[in-house]
This record gives structure tokens, sequence and C-alpha cells, in this order.
């Protein structure tokens, strides 16, 4: 769990609430829900046009991270890479196939495999390296529909806020109303600048980390691969994958 989202919605939209209450406004004063449909489904409804398929679902699927990111340990790589190094000294590189079925990753299943296979070190990194890339733009796509979110809804918000205004000029019959009414119409406004600002754009913001920091571990991992199956000396392993602790 990545307590520094949750604590950072609970002080992002807690300071708006309670500076609207230290100001003496009332809370169902920007709450609407008419307004809140117009931003999300017609930002929602932008990114779905602009966007394949398979990039929407992967981002929905991705979502989570932000909260419960997967579990991304260079520490513990390098641990692994060690521990296959030394089975694939003592018992061969063929040992290492039962370990690839063993490991629930794919990534490292492959790589393993691809070892145990009697892979050559350059055709592994090859072939590694392109999975990651295709792995690394195809999650990089998925975050940037946050990211879109973020630009969109900002306008969607102006656009409720003018038909909320279009509905207050038509009612200028009853000048008791139209205080009220013009502030309804801006809570759309609000909407809009607040999710961009406050969700959206922090998601793919933190989405794009997490995969930075993922790609940079399965980086480690290939090299440690290729140490491996060059057959290397683990303290020549350690000290060469060192740097991806820092």
């Amino acid at each position: 769990m990545d307590i520094l989202s949750i604590l950072g919605l609970i002080v992002g939209f807690g300071a708006i609430l309670g500076g609207q209450h230290l100001e003496g406004g009332h809370l169902d004063t920007i709450l609407n829900a008419v307004a809140m449909l117009i931003v999300l489904g017609g930002t929602i409804g932008a990114v779905m046009l602009q966007t394949p398929l398979p990039t929407f679902l992967r981002a929905l699927r991705i979502t989570s991270w932000v909260f419960v990111p997967p579990k991304i340990s260079a520490a513990d790589t390098l641990d692994a890479i060690l521990e296959w190094n030394q089975i694939a000294r003592k018992e061969g590189l063929l040992r290492l196939e039962s370990v690839a079925m063993d490991e629930e990753d794919l990534f490292r299943q492959k790589g393993l495999q691809l070892i145990a296979d009697g892979a050559e070190p350059e055709l592994i990194r090859e072939i590694m390296e392109a999975d990651l890339d295709i792995q690394e733009s195809n999650d990089i796509s998925a975050s940037k529909v946050y990211e879109a979110m973020g630009g969109y809804s900002p306008t969607i918000g102006i656009i409720g806020a003018v038909m909320g205004l279009i509905h207050v000029m038509g009612n200028l019959a009853d000048p008791a109303s139209l205080g009220s009414g013009i502030a309804v119409a801006f809570v759309a406004t609000i909407y809009g600048v607040a999710l961009a600002n406050m969700l959206f754009l922090p998601m793919s913001s933190k989405l794009r980390a997490i995969i930075d920091q993922r790609s940079r571990v399965q980086m480690m991992l290939i090299e440690g691969l290729i140490s491996v199956a060059d057959g290397d000396n683990p303290r020549n392993i350690e000290s060469r994958l060192q740097a991806y602790l820092n």
C-alpha cells in the first residue's frame, strides 16, 4: 500500500473542503451530481475517443498501482540473481529450467528459460531488451490516458459552467435565484480543475515513476541474467549490479 498516495488525496481534498468550511461556506454548495456527471462523463468520453481499446484497458488495469504498486525491489532482484548464479555454477545451466517454472514473474521466467535452453548471452540481451521496450512503451501509453484526462477535464468543466449559465440566463425573470444558479454553474469548473490537478495528472506522474522504477530493475535483471549465462564470479556480479541499488 502506497501511504503517500492516500495521504496526498486526504490532504489535497481535505484542504479544499476545510478552506470552504473556514470561509463560512457549506459543503452542499460544492456538491452537484449533474456537474460531476458532465465533467466525468465528458472527460472519459473524450479519452475513449482518442485512445485505442488495448491502451484504455491497460490503463484501467494499472490504476491500482497508484495505491498498491507492484513489488519492485532491486535488492531482492540482486539476491535472486546471485542465487541463480550459485545454482548454475554448482548444478549447471539446465537446472535453471526448473527454477524458471517456479517463477511467477513472466519476465524472469523467460530469461531463465533462455539461459537453460543454452541461448547465447547477446541473444538473451536482444530478446529481453525487446520485451522490456514493448512492455515499457505499452505501460507509458497507458499512463498517458490519465494525463489526457487531466488535459480534458478543465475544458469540460468550463463547458458545464457555460451550460449552467445558459440555464440561469433563461430564468432572469426570477432574480432571487440568480445568485445560487450562478454558484452552481461554476461548480463544474471547480470539478474540472480539481480533478485534473489533484487526481488525474498526479496519477499519471505516479504511474510513470513506477514504470520507470520497474524498468530500471528489469534492466538490472537483464544484466544479471547475462552474467549468469557467462558464468561470472558472484563478487563480480554483485559489483557490476551494485549501482542499481542506489
